[in-house]
């Protein structure tokens, strides 16, 4: 067997086709659609296909910005290594830790929905049972944290199978939706405008519930160190990824609007697709769709796992946190001791999840939680790639569009979510949110007091520099050069 070098991702394991199906999972278009129609519905009504539409254009700005940073700097950690390297080491590293602290969160929040949803197959009445979906959502995490354990090519191939059978499902019901001939409303242009918001809070209430709702689709970033060209293939799967599921979710977001009643909705929660496919096909309709939402609940699990052992394999190996957290396993190629720790944390939170009520309790709370960390670390991401390509953005229209102005653009709206959100979410919501990140300081304060390189001389991240240094030699970007089969690897 080859030998691995100790801080190494296996590289060239993913190609342009895989990572588009992994950017296409992050978000998971059925689970998000579950998860938060609902919710979405209850804030702006019939504005919630608005509402998405109208965090899609900022968000692109974000996506725009992930992939302009990762040609320069290829890094398991992304945002974490960005952020840090263009702004302070403080804020980078914060960046981290958000990430890591919503996909903490969402290994609950994610879990339980799996556990309940794969009840409701068999039996609706054992679904309400909080304490039996926690058990069997573990189940699921724990065999989504052996997949990821095993290497990143048996993480795609269980990806390409999961996601597949999802986006098929949801395919089916949108033309299924299409044919449908009873209608609670008829359709109207306005649901696409800005009439049916409630004022600025009832659209920041929106806002912040579809930023949510595309999460997912940077893990094109984070296992950048193990994709083919990945300075253009992260970047161009991620834009295709966030293309697909905004179609679907504006899709589903419409036909719940025709066919379901407000009051239906607000009546099943996290049920309205079920519903939904109840309606368009009765008997077997409502199963069908409830095992897309399953797929989708355990294929983002998947790949939230991925970007929260990345994140702390890149945070182990620039010693901002345990430096066991950048060991790499010899023979499957992942970074087994993140693994290890996520899996155990998580599996503490499913025991501490069966005291704080049910099912639909837990997710409310921890969705708003999630939004305020995302919109930070996304935010911060937009203002890094305008500092590190400062220097181009007046050399053509195109490079201030899409290099500036449109990132900033992504980067203030996610910012003005932030503090919006603060005045209308729940004590729990912000204590939860603002303490997670609150509690990073911790070790934050801890390594910089020891020294660690990535506090005390981060290489400054400058895109004319670095391109310079590379293209003489067709070269990526950020990237340091091993030997012939070595791994390449980012750190400080």
């Amino acid at each position: 067997m080859r030998s691995i070098t100790p801080r190494g991702l296996q590289p060239n394991v993913l190609g342009t086709f895989d990572t588009i199906v992994m950017a296409v999972a992050g978000s998971a278009p059925a689970y998000s659609l579950a998860a938060t129609t609902a919710v979405l519905v209850g804030a702006v009504g019939f504005a919630a296909p608005a509402a998405l539409l109208y965090c899609a254009i900022p968000m692109l700005g974000i996506v725009l910005a992930f992939g302009r940073l990762g040609r320069i700097d290829v890094n398991a950690g992304a945002g974490y290594s960005w952020v840090g390297r263009t702004l302070h080491p403080f804020l980078g590293f914060l960046s981290g830790w958000a990430l890591v602290v919503a996909a903490t969160i969402f290994m609950v929040a994610g879990s339980l929905p799996a556990g309940q949803l794969t009840l409701a197959l068999f039996d609706p009445h054992l679904a309400a049972n909080t304490t039996l979906a926690t058990a069997v959502g573990a189940g699921w995490f724990l065999v989504m944290l052996l997949v990821v354990l095993g290497g990143a090519r048996l993480t795609v191939r269980a990806q390409l199978l999961i996601t597949g059978v999802e986006l098929a499902i949801l395919l089916l019901f949108v033309c299924g939706a299409l044919l449908h001939r009873g209608s609670a409303a008829a359709f109207d242009w306005s649901w696409l405008g800005f009439s049916h918001f409630d004022g600025v809070s009832g659209f920041a209430s929106g806002a912040l519930i579809a930023a949510f709702c595309y999460w997912g689709w940077d893990v094109t970033s984070n296992l950048s160190e193990e994709t083919r060209d990945s300075r253009r293939t992260a970047g161009l799967a991620a834009l295709i990824g966030i293309g697909i599921v905004f179609l679907l979710f504006e899709a589903f977001t419409i036909a719940v609007n025709i066919i379901l009643s407000s009051q239906e909705i607000a009546e099943v929660g996290t049920g309205v697709l079920a519903l939904l496919g109840r309606a368009i096909w009765p008997g077997w309709g409502g199963k069908l769709l409830i095992l897309a939402v399953m797929l989708s609940t355990v294929a983002t699990l998947e790949t939230t796992l991925i970007q929260v052992t990345r994140s702390l394999f890149a945070m182990g190996r620039d010693r901002t946190m345990p430096a066991a957290l950048g060991s790499v396993h010899r023979r499957w190629n992942t970074p087994w001791v993140a693994v290890t720790v996520v899996g155990a944390v998580a599996l503490a939170l499913f025991a501490a999840a069966t005291a704080l009520g049910s099912v639909g309790d837990i997710l409310g709370e921890a969705v708003h939680a999630m939004g305020l960390q995302i919109a930070f670390y996304y935010g911060l991401a937009g203002i890094a790639a305008v500092v590190a390509y400062r220097r181009m953005l007046f050399a053509s229209v195109r490079d201030f569009v899409l290099g500036g102005a449109w990132p900033l653009l992504g980067s203030a709206y996610m910012f003005w979510v932030f503090v919006t959100a603060l005045e209308e979410l729940s004590p729990t919501s912000v204590a939860v949110g603002l303490g997670g990140l609150a509690a990073g300081l911790v070790p934050m304060l801890w390594y910089w007091r020891k020294g660690s390189a990535y506090y005390r001389c981060p290489a400054r991240l400058d895109a004319v520099r670095a391109m310079a240094a590379v293209e003489p030699y067709g070269g990526v970007p950020g990237q340091r050069r091993g030997g012939a089969g070595e791994p390449l690897a980012t750190d400080f």
